[in-house]
């Protein structure tokens, strides 16, 4: 499933305030300025509540949060290892 368009939208309202910037999916959220360490925390706590899920320690590393794909990627593989569809 594609979440891109739930996170850039989350993305947009919260770190953004609105102003798109013409934020690409696989833009680095971190390189970019556009999340900071408090922001991944924010970011974690959104993607816990809307999907049902939990984010281990050791599944918080940019190749898993650090962009809108690899967002998407690593929800479509959570959510398929607890047995939600992906």
């Amino acid at each position: 499933m594609n979440y891109a368009e739930d996170l850039h939208k989350f993305i947009l309202e919260n770190f953004l305030f609105g102003d798109d910037n013409n934020l690409k999916n696989d833009a680095s959220l971190l390189e970019h300025g556009i999340i900071d360490s408090t922001g991944i925390l924010e970011l974690i706590s959104f993607l816990e509540e809307t999907y049902g899920i939990t984010i281990e320690d050791d599944e918080m590393i940019p190749e898993n949060l650090d962009s809108i794909d690899n967002i998407n990627n690593f929800l479509n593989a959570k959510l398929k290892v607890i047995g939600q569809p992906a």
